[in-house]
């Protein structure tokens, strides 16, 4: 089927029926490829455009502005600035692609079905190099003479500058999969001056994964610290060697070093690299008494605790401000692999609590994850009875949670109170009947150490929450055992 029995259908919404009544892809691969050459054949400037904007549109990030879009095709590589009578029309940029793109809503630029995005998937010879060009276009954008004068107070990108927010964001991933010398070469002419850029801050603000819009006023943050948090190892390397030392264990304004950004990232092969370098220390913590062993901990990197783990004068158990270690952070991540490193070393306390009296074991089994209460409960030395400073043991936070697996692993445990109460109490099984988890209450009533009727210190019952907080499927399984008791009595 010829693309253009679609093409010559009247509107967009036509198109797209026409295009889902053959997804089965019978003639898709050829229809794409004929219109590919006639995008081709339309003459040296409408190929390029109409192929370098295909390009960018299927290796955004994110669904481009067609503002965005015209400002990265107008940018030329090596230039010092934007040559505004460069940036291509709307309209000559959707007409030179032969119909293979459309505007959706809010101005934004896609392809007209997404086995198109399927086919380009597939067919990568169509497109060369396409990371590292998008990585030169964002730098050489960044690097103009116009964006470098931008003030850093500055909250968000001025209208004329339609491409700023974007290639903030974005530049990074496409540098790290497509580094080539001309990428490392403009990445380091940008980064000698990422802390006072404009780059930085609506990275902060707007790019920057679960970071975003959190620290926007962030000071500090240079660019040896984004390299490592992106795992960059040539450019850090190329930054270390440019600048000495000088910066490779400074703080940003959240006390957080490159290596704790590279450690918290994942990024074993830049821990690596930043812990070869005499003056970066492995256990400065940030703000919040977070060190890299921590981060890597809390998310679940084991390559990187290993690392960490194996480099002489890293200390294992150094917690933050809430008295946390790395095995708690793990443990309460549910990182399994990274708690079994952790617990095979003899200076790590598998019981030591945080300022609430809360153990690696309680917060996992509050959690749920049964996996890492498995491996806790399998050491020697984990207490499953250590309750917090309410008196709550870890039966009581998976309960109350209504973790049933969990409840029942360590019900097995031949040391656990199933009706162990707290500081006001309340046991195991008034947890669950107050949050409604029926399951685990019927659970906990197959216990004969479980007694259903046993008053908390106000004389309330679990009926009693259960009832006050609408349970009625809880209820229903409370309320004849209190009845019968009446009866006997």
């Amino acid at each position: 089927m010829s693309i253009d029995a679609i093409l010559d259908k009247a509107t967009i919404h036509k198109r797209r029926e026409r295009l889902d009544l053959i997804t089965s892809g019978l003639g898709l691969d050829g229809a794409y490829d004929a219109t590919l050459d006639r995008i081709r054949g339309q003459g040296k400037v409408k190929s390029a455009l109409g192929m370098a904007a295909l390009m960018w549109i299927s290796h955004s990030e994110r669904p481009m502005h067609i503002g965005e879009l015209c400002d990265a095709l107008a940018v030329q590589i090596g230039s010092k600035d934007m040559d505004y009578d460069n940036i291509p029309s709307e309209k000559a940029l959707i007409a030179s692609c032969l119909g293979l793109v459309t505007m959706g809503e809010s101005s934004t630029v896609r392809l007209i079905h997404f086995t198109l995005q399927e086919y380009f998937n597939s067919h990568s010879e169509h497109f060369e190099n396409p990371q590292s060009t998008m990585a030169e276009v964002c730098l050489t954008y960044l690097n103009f003479d116009s964006i470098s004068a931008l003030s850093y107070s500055l909250d968000s990108a001025p209208l004329e500058t339609c491409l700023l927010q974007y290639a903030s964001s974005y530049w990074g991933l496409y540098a790290k999969n497509g580094l080539t010398e001309g990428v490392e070469s403009l990445a380091l002419q940008l980064l000698g001056k990422f802390s006072r850029h404009i780059s930085a801050k609506l990275l902060l603000i707007g790019g920057f994964g679960e970071w975003g819009g959190k620290w926007r006023h962030l000071e500090g943050f240079t660019g040896l610290h984004y390299a490592a948090y992106l795992g960059l190892d040539e450019i850090a390397n190329a930054l270390f060697e440019e600048a000495g030392f000088c910066g490779s264990d400074m703080a940003d304004g959240l006390g957080r070093t490159p290596l704790m950004w590279a450690a918290e990232s994942g990024h074993g092969g830049t821990v690596k690299l930043l812990l070869g370098w005499k003056e970066v220390s492995p256990n400065k913590p940030d703000n919040r008494g977070q060190t890299p062993l921590s981060g890597a901990s809390w998310n679940g990197h084991e390559a990187v605790v290993k690392t960490l783990l194996d480099h002489d004068g890293v200390n294992p158990e150094k917690p933050n401000v809430y008295d946390q270690t790395p095995l708690f952070g793990a443990a309460r991540g549910g990182h399994e692999g990274a708690v079994k490193i952790l617990l095979g070393r003899e200076d790590v306390n598998p019981n030591k609590p945080d300022n609430r009296g809360q153990t690696p074991l309680y917060c996992a089994a509050r959690a749920g994850h049964e996996g890492v209460v498995k491996i806790l409960l399998g050491h020697d030395d984990v207490n499953p009875e250590k309750p917090d400073v309410y008196g709550q043991t870890p039966l009581f936070g998976a309960a109350s949670n209504g973790h049933e697996r969990v409840v029942e692993v360590l019900l097995g445990q031949d040391d656990v109170n199933p009706d162990k109460p707290n500081k006001y109490g309340q046991t195991p099984i008034f947890g669950a009947a107050w949050d409604g988890h029926e399951v685990v209450v019927n659970i906990l009533l197959g216990h004969d150490d479980v007694n259903p009727r046993r008053p908390d210190k106000s004389g309330r019952t679990p009926l009693w929450w259960a009832a006050k907080s609408g349970h009625a499927g809880v209820v229903a399984l409370l309320q004849p055992l209190e009845s019968i008791a009446s009866s006997a009595s």
